[in-house]
C-alpha cells in the first residue's frame, strides 16, 4: 500500500518495506548527519564512499537539498533500527538545482530495505522538489560496473548520455545518465 500526501514543500510518502515497517520520505536534520555517513559507508565501495567533509560540502551546497526514509517518522511504526544506522533511517538522497537542470548526488539505501520501494519513494521525491524549484532535466552519474543501479535508473526513465572516463579516483568510469522532468498537467 502506498499513500501521497503533500505535506509542506516536499513530498511525504509512507510506504510499507519488510514485512510492515512504514517509511515517511522528510526532509534532512542535522541531527542525521552521522547517520546519514554511516549509511554512505555501508553502500558504496571505499572508493565511491564520500568522508564526512564531502559528504557535508554537498549537502550544504547552495541549491542542494536532502531528503531521508525515515521509520522513525511514519504513522503506526512498529519496525526495529537500523544495524547500521542505530535509527531507523532506512535511505537518503543528496540532489541540487543549477538554473533550470537537477543532480543527483548520491542515493543510499540500506541493505535490509532495498528493492522495496526506498529507493523510488526518494528518488520521485527528489524530481518532485527539483521540478518546483524549476528544473527541466535531471542528471546523475553511476559507475559502469553498478548494473543494478543502471538498471533501477533506466526503469525510471534515465537514459545513458555518456561515458566519463576515471570519474571515480581517475580509475572507474561512470555513466552520465539524465532525464527529462515532464510537468504534471494542469486540470
Amino acid at each position: 500500500m502506498r499513500s501521497r500526501q503533500i505535506h509542506s514543500f516536499y513530498e511525504c510518502v509512507v510506504s510499507r518495506y519488510n514485512g510492515g515497517v512504514l517509511f515517511r520520505i522528510r526532509q534532512f536534520e542535522k541531527a542525521d548527519f552521522d547517520t546519514l555517513w554511516r549509511i554512505d559507508q555501508a553502500c558504496f565501495d571505499p572508493q565511491l564512499a564520500y568522508s564526512r567533509p564531502e559528504l557535508a560540502f554537498y549537502m550544504r551546497r547552495l541549491g542542494s537539498f536532502t531528503l531521508v526514509a525515515d521509520a522513525d517518522e511514519a504513522p503506526g511504526n512498529g519496525g526495529a533500527p537500523s544495524a547500521i544506522s542505530g535509527r531507523n533511517i532506512s535511505g537518503f538522497i543528496v540532489a541540487e538545482t543549477r538554473r533550470k537542470s537537477g543532480h543527483i548526488i548520491t542515493i543510499d539505501v540500506v541493505a535490509e530495505a532495498r528493492r522495496a520501494g526506498v529507493g523510488s519513494a526518494l528518488l520521485r521525491a527528489a524530481e518532485d522538489q527539483l521540478l518546483r524549484a524549476g528544473a527541466v532535466t535531471v542528471a546523475l552519474e553511476t559507475p559502469v560496473n553498478n548494473d543494478a543501479a543502471i538498471r533501477f535508473y533506466k526503469q525510471k526513465g534515465y537514459f545513458v548520455e555518456k561515458t566519463v572516463p576515471g570519474y571515480y579516483s581517475g580509475q572507474l568510469d561512470a555513466l552520465l545518465m539524465a532525464k527529462d522532468l515532464a510537468r504534471p498537467a494542469v486540470g
